[in-house]
């Protein structure tokens, strides 16, 4: 799967967390690798000052070091994970 650095891409990544057990919010904060992760509360935090690219990158890596249960997925959004688990991230 190639990463395309769009809006609605973002939009993608946004709704596999809200389907998932984890909260993903934007706040500001001088993270060192522009995020956060709350296992124990099951909390995302990326740098709200972020432009598209940055949070893309950020929600991507997130999302290949967390494990997530695919059954609280929809169709279409596990089918997306899937694919992203195993896109090779180019930064």
């Amino acid at each position: 799967m190639q990463i395309k650095y769009t809006k609605s891409f973002l939009s993608k990544l946004e709704d596999v967390f809200a389907e998932s057990d984890y909260v993903l919010r934007y706040e500001k904060g001088n993270f060192k690798s522009g995020y956060c992760v709350l296992k124990d509360q099951r909390i995302v935090i990326i740098n709200k000052f972020f432009d598209t690219e940055g949070k893309i990158n950020c929600l991507v890596d997130i999302l290949k070091n967390i494990e997530l249960d695919s059954k609280t997925l929809s169709d279409k959004n596990k089918n997306f994970y899937l694919e992203l688990q195993q896109t090779e991230l180019a930064l």
